[in-house]
């Protein structure tokens, strides 16, 4: 079994950054890709960032190309959203997100998940 624990969400000024971290527990991580996916009032759940906890994959979303850098700390088993120069519709809850399937966009792909954060950017 894995836990996805989110954090590091709020409320933040266009333009701001804000920095979300994901810290996993339970079984071990080597050859899971890890990804950060967002889903606002009345969308469906969209990708946004993930790369692979061994190895140097690192893929996005070309709405936060730019933008966002996703990262791990292995030694903390943390992963990292850095989002900067933020922008009013990038207001969603953010979920952090545990799978198999390399390079994969798709949220059913994804076999674990956190309970989300907030973040809301202001005009």
């Amino acid at each position: 079994q894995v836990q996805l624990v989110e954090s590091g969400g709020g409320l933040v000024q266009a333009g701001g950054s804000l920095r979300l971290s994901c810290a996993a527990s339970g079984r071990t991580f080597s050859s899971y890709v890890m990804a950060w996916f967002r889903q606002a009032p009345g969308k469906e759940r969209e990708f946004v960032a993930a790369l692979r906890w061994s190895g140097f994959n690192i893929y996005y979303a070309d709405s936060v190309k730019g933008r966002f850098t996703i990262s791990r700390d292995n030694d903390k088993r943390t992963v990292h959203l850095q989002m900067n120069s933020l922008k009013p519709e990038d207001t969603a809850v953010y979920y952090c997100a545990a799978g198999m399937r390399e390079n994969s966009r798709y949220a059913p792909d994804y076999d674990y998940w956190g309970q989300g954060t907030q973040v809301t950017v202001s005009s």
